[in-house]
């Protein structure tokens, strides 16, 4: 196989989940390039919103530095602000939402505003929820993606900026008023996951080539249900490497980070 990038797989993963025809609510970075390299491939009628007003936009001016970016609005098929955006959402319109995060415990709740301290005096403070809180309440399936490190995969999250499965009973997030099913995917360079239908927790569905349970668990700071039809990632090929590359992020913007050890 090719040499690829952590982040380079984690966009290829990302690509390979998302689904032809449907529509996807796209969180900035990876997110936005797994979406790039499933319409290149596999889903060319997958639509995105993004969070600045836009539905279906053509992104042929290049890769949108951010939500709110105006490439993000090149030909698009809808365009009315950040208000417009998020009602698509709550009437149903996204079967995605495709968010990023610091940190993610067993049902999927996502912290991505402060670690350490207190809110008020927290040691390290994140960019906060921008549109991922509501993103992750209103869509119907949410995709995380996040490098595989024991640091963001937590047993108790400081702070729940995304709503997941909450404290995993059956009824939460019926009871805390938000829309869809919640999470769905987590997405990582190591292995892939998803949830348990009856308890909601985390569970291992793929693991890298070369690589055990035992070392994703590793790397997880809580007990991991694993799959009874645990299978290996599909790597990228050296077409999927030269479009993540060539088309998708020519300039290296997101897929030459580097995974802190």
């Amino acid at each position: 196989m090719p040499d690829y990038g952590p982040f380079e797989m984690i966009a290829y993963a990302g690509s390979k989940v998302l689904e032809d025809e449907t529509v996807v609510f796209v969180g900035t970075g990876l997110p936005i390039i797994a979406s790039l390299h499933a319409q290149l491939t596999h889903a060319p009628q997958l639509q995105m919103i993004f969070e600045a007003g836009s539905l279906g936009a053509q992104l042929d001016q290049g890769l949108p530095l951010s939500v709110g970016d105006t490439k993000a609005f090149r030909k698009a098929l809808y365009a009315k602000g950040l208000c417009g955006a998020f009602e698509l959402t709550q009437r149903g319109y996204s079967d995605y939402a495709f968010i990023g995060g610091a940190e993610i415990d067993m049902y999927g709740n996502l912290n991505s505003t402060f670690q350490g301290g207190t809110y008020s005096e927290s040691k390290v403070r994140f960019p906060g929820s921008g549109g991922a809180g509501a993103m992750s309440a209103n869509c119907e399936k949410t995709i995380a993606i996040m490098a595989l490190e024991k640091r963001r995969f937590t047993e108790k999250l400081q702070f729940v900026t995304s709503i997941g499965y909450g404290d995993g009973s059956p009824d939460y997030r019926e009871k805390a008023g938000v829309y869809g099913s919640g999470p769905y995917r987590v997405i990582t360079n190591e292995a892939l996951f998803g949830y348990d239908k009856d308890t909601r927790r985390m569970m291992l569905l793929e693991v890298l080539p070369g690589l055990t349970p035992a070392d994703i668990q590793e790397k997880v700071g809580f007990e991991l249900l694993i799959s009874p039809d645990l299978k290996e990632m599909a790597e990228p090929t050296e077409e999927d490497l030269r479009l993540l590359r060539d088309e998708c992020d020519p300039d290296g913007y997101f897929l030459k980070r580097v995974v802190k050890k």
